[in-house]
């Protein structure tokens, strides 16, 4: 029988907004993305050859091999199954569309509040509708979890039977925490807006949850739980790294240098490269690179390595400012990275170009972007991930993005601004799987 999807995201999305572990609203459910066991298996994944972010990924992760895999396309065999990612149920407790006449004070609107156990087969209570909470809970180590509502109202114990019912009072229209007031039958009553009092601790420890990896799979945290608003924008963020698919030049001359290493392991100083040279074979080989490139990489491999790792935006400013003069041409040589410095005579025109050292038009330019990890509640930039484990270390998916940029280099030799920005459609939609549970 073939699957059903519950839903579409687009595939940069599932790099940059609903990646594992994020909550998302779809047209029928709320649910939050599943981990990558619940994703198709690597070899129906698109691998994506990518070194140097492979490389960066490994310094902050501790991964000793990571794989960088595409999110999975939209088939274009309408009669195909669906194969895309899958998505757990998320939260468990619901809301009731219609709210109980005469159950809280006037002007005060009520509805129960009621587990994911009460409902139907048609996922409805009494034969009404029903929404799940826009409230859940959560802490800053990635972990997110359901109220537990019957804590918070009786204030952190009771005796009140369980099977008592709870309402949400709105005590007014605006939809803020005040306006809220969570209610048992037992007449105990608390203001929502009390749940956001870190100091008090008003919704208990952690417990670790992490329902991205499925049920029972908490693991120990001692951190305070704080309320988390399933749609805010603070409830989900991406750890991404990218970089520029580009030639790499040092790359280029070590690889010729290892096809020569027979003659060139003599080599000592430039006097010696340049008696080496004396051979056709090496002289051609050598022509496209300087004696000090050669040098350098000469001495790196005598050396057991490759020499210190070069920062990314270091190379790829190099290669940029590496470009040949010249339009671009109709076929490129690599389709991947593509650039060109125009000539003076096209835009040097006026004494107002006298700070513009150079424009470098970018007629291929490809973007890699993976997903290291998430937080929650506040953003941890690249540059502080070496020093903050990932949440989930183990999250290789990567994007491809291509685009055409016109650059400015000023005089001292910096990037100075974008002129024009243009995206082709590469990113197609992706389906997920049905919900499990």
């Amino acid at each position: 029988m073939k699957q059903k999807a519950h839903g579409q995201v687009r595939r940069s999305q599932v790099i940059t907004t609903y990646g594992p572990g994020a909550l998302i609203d779809l047209p029928q459910e709320s649910a939050i993305v599943a981990g990558l066991d619940e994703w198709p298996p690597p070899h129906k994944l698109d691998e994506i050859d990518e070194p140097r972010l492979a490389r960066k990924l490994q310094a902050i992760t501790g991964v000793a091999t990571v794989q960088l895999l595409a999110p999975p396309p939209v088939s274009s065999d309408p009669g195909a199954a669906p194969i895309g990612i899958g998505a757990w149920r998320f939260p468990e407790w619901f809301i009731v569309q219609a709210a109980d006449a005469g159950a809280g004070a006037a002007h005060t609107r009520s509805r129960r509040l009621v587990h994911r156990k009460a409902l139907d087969d048609k996922r409805r209570f009494e034969g009404r509708d029903v929404v799940a909470t826009r409230f859940v809970r959560g802490c800053p180590r990635g972990h997110v979890d359901d109220l537990d509502w019957r804590r918070f109202v009786h204030r952190g114990g009771s005796e009140c039977p369980p099977a008592r019912p709870l309402w949400l009072d709105e005590q007014g229209t605006t939809g803020d925490l005040t306006d809220l007031v969570v209610r048992c039958e037992c007449g105990a009553t608390r203001r929502l807006s009390d749940a956001s009092m870190i100091e008090i601790n008003p919704l208990g420890t952690c417990r670790g949850a992490r329902p991205w990896l499925g049920r029972d799979t908490n693991e120990d945290c001692n951190q305070p739980s704080r309320l988390l608003v399933r749609t805010a924008s603070n409830a989900w963020f991406a750890q991404v790294l990218s970089v520029l698919s580009i030639p790499e030049r040092g790359a280029a001359v070590e690889t010729v240098v290892r096809e020569l290493w027979d003659d060139l392991q003599i080599v000592n100083d430039a006097a010696g490269l340049a008696f080496i040279k004396g051979k056709p074979k090496v002289a051609a080989a050598l022509a496209p690179f300087a004696a000090d490139e050669v040098l350098a990489a000469i001495g790196n491999a005598k050396g057991g390595g490759a020499g210190s790792e070069r920062s990314v935006k270091e190379i790829e400013l190099e290669a940029i400012l590496a470009a040949p003069e010249g339009f671009g041409d109709d076929v490129p040589v690599n389709p991947d990275f593509h650039a060109r410095r125009l000539p003076d005579a096209m835009w040097r025109r006026s004494e107002r170009a006298a700070g513009v050292e150079a424009v470098i038009q970018l007629h291929r330019l490809r973007e890699v972007m993976a997903l290291a990890g998430f937080t929650r509640f506040e953003a941890v930039t690249p540059t502080s991930m070496a020093s903050t484990r990932p949440t989930s270390a183990n999250l290789t998916e990567a994007a491809l993005d291509r685009n055409i940029e016109i650059g400015l280099l000023v005089r001292d030799r910096m990037l100075a601004a974008t002129m024009t920005r243009h995206f082709t459609t590469l990113i197609e939609r992706s389906l997920l799987h049905p919900l499990p549970g």
